[in-house]
């Protein structure tokens, strides 16, 4: 093992001053026994200004959410790659939106196969009646239940959060009163604009486990000019007193535990995308100058000869319009005044660095973001491996999603739609007030969204009839990722088309008839023989 001698100055102060050089010696391997990681070092010079503070989640977050907000706003409506990524995202999660497929716990709710089947339809058929008109699931009656989840994704991503009420409503032409209200993060504040304490944050108000207790809603938006000398607060319960049901969703995902409220989803790369859109403005300007053709004319004495006309008249010192101006002309012959020479402008654009230097940045965003490059923009040059692996990391990042709105939003809602069904005596559901575990046996569903893109289907579907064979995945798990349907619910129309072109014969199996066996060279001998 060799013997650390220290840096140079060590040595000469050793050699010097024995003594001091020990203690330096002694002091240097005290600091590499207390400290082990490099990051944490301040005598390094490339990290003596890096300041940081021990902040908890809110303290971090708070003070900056509205400006995040503003910036990431601003962002998906001006800068084409930030706007992209959102509606990237929006797009493959939500697409059309979520349907519910009711699933109740058969084994701990003692259904047979055939009550389980008339009990999911039944349900099913309640919450598409409600779903599917905006004015009985929107309290504004403008968007449906599907409108509203891509709603609540979008605004999830571009400000950070977003609240869903559980309102409730009359109407004599729906028997449920559910009605979802989507308040957007801004309006969600401390009442009265009361500084951030120990139970408020960010107008959340919170119990000593930090479970939320009350929400602190302005009835109006802080942005909206005409309302801003007559503010006023709702504070909403987070839960129903009898029921225990929620009566607020707040959807935002926590990255730190004690987070009140949610980080914007272009939040890392927001600096980065502005100085991106800034860097492409700069060079479609200067793409765009160079498509003038421009032309100076040099002097010895510096000054331009030729200068703009005000109106029609001639200024001194200025040439008239005349056939002695200098003009660009088809096979022109023009002479120049002793010392004159013509220039052309050459900005150098368009420039042959640019698509790899964005493909760069654009690579490092998407790493940010969990979107691959490609799906990023949308654009695949690369080999049918290489686009479908980008496909499949990118719907990793999407099924994540998916699976995150499902339980924290669709299913919230379709819990308290069923505990009204139940109550109002639509849906039959014994047990379902008595016993949490039955209620939770009830309330079991999956959510099922749009299928993946597939660049080549025919491997798709062999791949998928493989693991059929060898019994690794079902029919219901490869109709939703191959088409994002249901089997169960595919099965009758299926059979009903088979039965039909059966009745008409198309699709009937073909049997090939038997050939007889031909005789063969020996076979004939024998029977001129016979």
């Amino acid at each position: 093992m060799t013997k650390n001698r220290g840096t140079l100055i060590d040595r000469a102060i050793g050699y010097f001053d024995p003594v001091r050089g020990a203690r330096r010696q002694r002091a240097r391997s005290f600091m590499t026994l207390t400290g082990a990681y490099v990051g944490a070092l301040t005598s390094r010079r490339q990290l003596q200004s890096w300041a940081t503070l021990p902040q908890d989640a809110d303290s971090a977050l708070l003070p900056d959410l509205i400006t995040l907000r503003e910036r990431s706003r601003d962002l998906v409506r001006n800068n084409p790659i930030a706007g992209g990524a959102i509606h990237t995202a929006v797009t493959n999660v939500i697409g059309q939106g979520l349907k519910l497929q009711a699933r109740p716990d058969r084994e701990v709710l003692k259904m047979s196969d055939g009550q389980a089947d008339e009990w999911e339809g039944k349900v099913e058929r309640e919450f598409r009646m409600w779903a599917e008109n905006p004015s009985f699931c929107d309290i504004r009656k403008t968007q449906n239940f599907y409108d509203i989840q891509e709603l609540v994704f979008r605004q999830c991503l571009e400000n950070g959060d977003v609240f869903t009420l559980m309102g409730r409503e009359k109407n004599k032409y729906c028997p449920y009163s559910l009605r979802l209200q989507v308040v957007e993060a801004d309006r969600v504040c401390n009442k009265d604009n009361l500084k951030d304490g120990e139970s408020l944050q960010g107008g959340v108000e919170r119990n000593e486990n930090g479970a939320p207790v009350n929400y602190h809603i302005m009835n109006q938006h802080p942005g909206n000019w005409l309302y801003r000398a007559n503010q006023s607060w709702t504070i909403v319960p987070a839960f129903g007193e009898k029921s225990g049901l929620r009566n607020v969703i707040h959807n935002y995902r926590m990255i730190r535990p004690g987070q009140s409220r949610g980080v914007p989803y272009l939040a890392p790369v927001i600096e980065t995308l502005k100085m991106l859109g800034r860097y492409t403005e700069a060079e479609l300007m200067g793409t765009v100058v160079a498509a003038l053709f421009t032309v100076f004319i040099k002097t010895e004495l510096g000054a331009a000869t030729l200068q703009p006309m005000q109106g029609d008249t001639a200024v001194e010192g200025q040439y008239s319009s005349s056939d002695k101006d200098i003009k660009l002309g088809n096979g022109a012959l023009i002479g120049l005044r002793p010392g004159e020479s013509v220039e052309t402008a050459d900005p150098k654009r368009p420039n042959s660095a640019f698509d790899a230097f964005m493909k760069a940045v654009l690579e490092q965003v998407g790493v940010a973001l969990e979107i691959p490059f490609e799906i990023l923009i949308g654009h695949f040059s690369a080999s049918y491996s290489a686009s479908r692996a980008a496909l499949l990391e990118a719907w990793r990042f999407f099924r994540g999603r998916r699976k995150w709105m499902s339980m924290g939003f669709c299913q919230m809602v379709y819990e308290n739609f069923l505990y009204e069904g139940v109550a109002l005596g639509r849906i039959i559901a014994p047990g379902f007030f008595s016993d949490a575990l039955l209620r939770m046996a009830y309330c079991n569903a999956i959510w099922i969204g749009d299928a993946p893109s597939q660049i080549d289907p025919l491997k798709e579907v062999d791949a998928a009839e493989k693991r059929l064979n060898l019994c690794l995945t079902t029919r219901d798990e490869e109709t939703v990722s191959l088409t994002g349907g249901d089997f169960e619910a595919n099965f009758p129309r299926i059979k009903k088309e088979k039965e039909m072109l059966r009745s008409i014969g198309v699709g009937e199996e073909k049997k090939e008839p038997i050939a007889e066996p031909t005789k063969g060279k020996e076979d004939e001998d024998i029977s001129e023989d016979a």
